[in-house]
């Protein structure tokens, strides 16, 4: 039996930050943003700055920064990608502790 937690690649990252943020799917936003990493097999922990591509994604996608939604889904992934042991943590933990790191930095 492996001691180690599963690392999750860069694809469930975003997937689980999307599903954090809009739980409906409804936003087309962080659809895209999920769209985006959908291929990402890697595990989270290879990608050197995780927090520089999700902002460019982030930008690409929301250039004006207007969706609330996706600044979310954003913020939870990067949070996720240094905080694994947080994975399965329920979604508004997750938003309220992506957030407070935003500001920390």
């Amino acid at each position: 039996m492996p001691t180690d937690p599963h690392t999750p690649t860069v694809a469930e990252t975003v997937r689980r930050a999307a599903e954090v943020a809009d739980p409906a799917g409804a936003d087309t936003l962080v659809t895209d943003f999920m769209t985006r990493f959908e291929d990402r097999d890697e595990p989270i922990s290879s990608v050197g700055d995780p927090d520089e591509l999700f902002a460019e994604a982030h930008g690409i996608i929301d250039p004006e920064h207007d969706s609330e939604v996706l600044a979310d889904a954003v913020a939870v992934a990067t949070y996720l990608a240094f905080r694994r042991d947080t994975f399965e943590n329920d979604g508004e933990e997750l938003i309220r502790l992506a957030r407070k790191a935003e500001t920390v930095e």
